[in-house]
């Protein structure tokens, strides 16, 4: 007893009268890259403009205090030019400023932040003035974070 059905309209097809058009398959199968409108010039001004941003990122300078145990803390400087003699500019603060400090390079610890100094006590402002005194940065672009 094999029963021929009488064809049936999908679901679609009658959806309250409206017939939707069929999708063509040749439209798909052609590979188009989206974002081939861009023009080449769009993606040199926005490359460039990406790569300004990450230099002033970079040309800021860093100065933390982080609290040890008890009331000791440290002072922390990051961002400073990779040309500088860092080494010798820390002779030079811990002379002038009594106080002990070292170069880490954060670096190999993984933290991808070059070298940074590091100062025994409060020092944030006697960075500052060492760096704008001798010209080593700009005053504007050397942010200081901290409480007090």
């Amino acid at each position: 007893h094999a029963r021929e059905r009488e064809p049936t309209r999908s679901a679609r097809s009658v959806y309250r009268g409206f017939s939707f058009p069929r999708m063509d398959l040749d439209a798909l199968s052609g590979s188009k890259d989206p974002f081939a409108a861009l023009d080449e010039e769009d993606a040199d001004k926005a490359a460039a403009a990406e790569e300004q941003d990450a230099r002033a990122k970079a040309e800021i300078v860093h100065i933390r205090v982080q609290q040890r145990n008890g009331r000791k803390c440290i002072t922390t400087v990051q961002g400073l030019n990779q040309d500088l003699d860092l080494k010798r500019i820390l002779k030079v603060i811990k002379k002038q400023h009594c106080c002990n400090g070292t170069v880490v390079d954060a670096d190999a610890e993984g933290k991808n932040m070059g070298e940074v100094l590091q100062l025994q006590g409060d020092q944030r402002a006697n960075i500052h003035k060492f760096l704008v005194d001798n010209e080593l940065h700009p005053a504007d672009k050397i942010k200081i974070h901290g409480h007090g």
